[in-house]
């Protein structure tokens, strides 16, 4: 009986224990919410709704810098990557921000992308958004901070090139004129002022052009454009002279890449490095056109197995109205100006473009442009545990997100570079110009 008595005892006294430790837990997890809810408030309503239709760049982050909300113009331009900013510039604002909790407005410049030496001019607005969120606001300013440079460039172009087309039409026509009497010598006087013509208007045209390039006012860098897509349009321009010259083009491109830009310019920049492939090529030769993606950036190389290039003319073929064999430029119609558009294209889409040559071999030219990154909105979860502060400051990317970085980084990790290391390679982000 005693014994009995001992576990009823002992069992009420158990049932005691924990209903006390549930009542205790049930109390903790209602004030650990309350507190994080204080400590830790959201975003504030409206801002995604902002964000959106925002033509300037617009960028929230939290107390760890993370990016929980990006505008599409800060994708746009590169300030934000794998969600986080990309320039330390930008990072320091928001620090001295969270210092002094005052407004910081100011006017910097910033690389335009992983590669290369292209900037651009933004006006940048960063400020508290409630007690722990950063809104950062930049506003592109390059166009206007470029265009006096511009008007110089478009001043000296026009008194280098044209000067010599101009002189030869004026001496033609007084050709002409003295043999008024002589018909075949009229013919042929008009055949050559008919090809200095056509020169002259060619020039014209590619100077202004590339003018339009450098004052950036013809790039819409809020564009998805399909990279595959651009080499076959680029390829397709450039069919019927290389079937003229026997050269055979031969394509690979089927990665689906995408970067932000103009397609009408890529298409430029890949059709006058096909076009200029061609036309150092000896007939019956072979240009090859590969497309890869190498981790977040997607290579374009342009192969030719023609005359080559010498180091030292390597080096300057991006300079304007730079030619490398000046007789060889006159047959091919070229005014020197073909690769500078090159450069100043892809300067303009964050990227770069390189040569490598091997004289008697062949060259190649590779355009690398960083890919158009896509931030997701997060979940409610991901949101809430952003907001509580998890020790390590979790991130806001979806597994979508994840799986498809994970997805490149697998695939850049199972390609290897191509045998380019017997050749001369220069880097010529930002040298110029044309062959």
């Amino acid at each position: 009986m005693d014994s009995m008595w001992v576990v009823l005892t002992a069992l009420a006294f158990g049932i005691f224990l924990g209903a006390a430790f549930m009542i205790v837990l049930h109390v903790a997890e209602r004030r650990g919410s309350s507190a994080a809810k204080v400590v830790a408030p959201t975003i504030p309503d409206g801002i995604d709704q902002v964000l959106e239709v925002l033509e300037s760049a617009g960028v929230v982050l939290d107390p760890s810098n993370n990016v929980l909300r990006a505008s599409p113009g800060a994708l746009a331009l590169g300030l934000v990557r794998q969600h986080a900013l990309v320039h330390p510039e930008l990072l320091d604002l928001v620090a001295s921000v969270r210092r002094s909790g005052e407004t910081i407005a100011d006017e910097i410049d910033l690389a335009r992308g992983p590669y290369g030496e292209g900037t651009v001019r933004l006006r940048v607005l960063v400020a508290r958004l409630g007690t722990r969120f950063v809104l950062l606001l930049a506003e592109d300013h390059t166009e206007a901070h470029r265009l006096d440079e511009v008007r110089r460039d478009f001043v000296a172009n026009i008194s280098h090139e044209l000067k010599t087309p101009i002189s030869s039409v004026s001496l033609l026509a007084e050709a002409l004129d003295s043999a008024a009497d002589e018909p075949e010598q009229v013919r042929r006087f008009a055949g050559r002022l008919s090809v200095e013509a056509s020169r002259l208007a060619r020039i014209t045209s590619e100077v202004i052009e590339l003018s339009r390039l450098q004052a950036r006012d013809a790039l819409r860098p809020d564009v998805i454009v399909p990279i595959d897509e651009v080499v076959a349009a680029a390829v397709d321009q450039n069919r019927v002279v290389a079937a003229a010259k026997q050269v055979e083009i031969a394509v690979r491109a089927s990665t689906k890449s995408e970067v932000y830009g103009d397609r009408a310019l890529l298409v430029v920049a890949v059709h006058n490095l096909v076009s200029n492939a061609i036309a150092y090529s000896n007939q019956g030769g072979r240009v090859g056109v590969g497309v890869k993606v190498v981790g977040d950036t997607v290579e374009i190389a342009i192969t030719d197995q023609g005359v080559g290039i010498e180091g030292d003319d390597l080096e300057r073929i991006f300079e304007r109205f730079y030619r490398v064999d000046q007789a060889r430029s006159r047959n091919t119609g070229g005014s020197g100006l073909g690769l500078s558009i090159v450069k100043h294209t892809v300067q303009n889409h964050g990227g770069d473009v390189r040569a490598w040559s091997r004289p008697g071999r062949g060259s190649t030219f590779m355009i690398r442009l960083p890919l158009a990154e896509v931030l997701q909105a997060p979940t409610p979860e991901q949101t809430e545990a952003t907001s509580s502060g998890g020790g390590d400051g979790a991130r806001p990317a979806t597994d979508a997100a994840a799986a498809t970085s994970a997805k490149k980084t697998n695939r850049s990790a199972r390609r290897k570079r191509g045998a380019a290391g017997r050749a001369t390679r220069v880097a010529t982000a930002d040298r110029g110009e044309p062959r």
